[in-house]
């Protein structure tokens, strides 16, 4: 009876205490956010979509219905988080068969997208226009995160404790949590956590700009943090810069990243329209 009952309960209220099973706790806040959202479409899409009704037509009419409203890449991730639900339930014999299989993913026309990475030179350009003055700001931060490639959420964790001066080495080994106000958090993955080279320049700036702060709070925290207000400023110097405007993002892309887990610190010409 119990396994009669599950089988016909909508499918969107399984899926939301499988998500409470299977991901809280388990996966970051961010991702965990991308399995609530989902769990918000299928409350739109399919509020009365039972468990036991999830054919492959039933599936695809699903996987369709959201396609109208994304692009195919946001309809292949909805497909997915929704795959490891619907598996669990077909091992524990709520549904009978497989009705991802075969599934196709559609979506809407990509829009234009804007320019996420700019060159050698533009870079150079940009960080021209940066006013680095002699106390922390978030022209500081741009020229950091230009240089050393951390992530943004990495590079707000960043205390003085974390630069070692001596060897030119900046550790990382947390991230900031800006979107909750939790404070610190541990990296995306473990291959994160690593040393990144510092030019003397860098050095000698940031020297002189922490020396007074204290070991182990973060140095470009000071109240609640946006993402949208360092992506502002940086729009700001990229026009007048006479550059792309790119995201804070988009400064991670001109370092390569090798299988190692070090950064190669050096700069390559790279425009890409995608």
């Amino acid at each position: 009876m119990l396994k009669k009952r599950k089988s016909s309960e909508r499918f969107c209220d399984y899926y939301k205490q499988w998500i409470k099973t299977y991901k809280e706790g388990a996966i970051r806040q961010v991702t965990l956010e991308k399995y609530n959202l989902t769990y918000r479409w299928l409350e739109k899409l399919a509020p009365e979509l039972r468990v036991c009704d999830m054919t492959r037509i039933a599936y695809q009419s699903l996987l369709n219905d959201y396609a109208q409203f994304h692009e195919r890449q946001t309809t292949m991730d909805f497909h997915h988080q929704l795959k490891g639900a619907i598996l669990d339930a077909v091992d524990e014999g709520l549904i009978d068969r497989d009705p991802t299989r075969k599934a196709i993913i559609k979506g809407k026309t990509p829009g234009v997208k804007k320019i996420k990475y700019i060159n050698q030179f533009e870079l150079h350009t940009l960080l021209d226009n940066l006013n680095l003055g002699e106390e922390i700001s978030w022209d500081w931060f741009i020229m950091l995160v230009a240089k050393t490639g951390l992530r943004f959420s990495e590079a707000l964790a960043l205390t003085p404790a974390d630069f070692d001066f001596a060897h030119q080495t900046v550790s990382v080994s947390k991230t900031w949590d800006y979107k909750n106000g939790s404070g610190f958090l541990p990296t995306k993955n473990k291959s994160s956590v690593r040393k990144v080279q510092i030019d003397w320049q860098t050095v000698i700036q940031f020297a002189q700009l922490i020396r007074n702060l204290p070991e182990n709070e973060p140095i470009f925290i000071n109240g609640v943090v946006y993402n949208s207000t360092v992506n502002d400023v940086l729009a700001r110097h990229c026009r007048e810069a006479g550059v792309p405007v790119i995201s804070i993002h988009g400064l991670r892309h001109p370092y390569v990243k090798p299988t190692t887990k070090k950064y190669l610190f050096f700069l390559v010409p790279m425009i890409q329209l995608s």
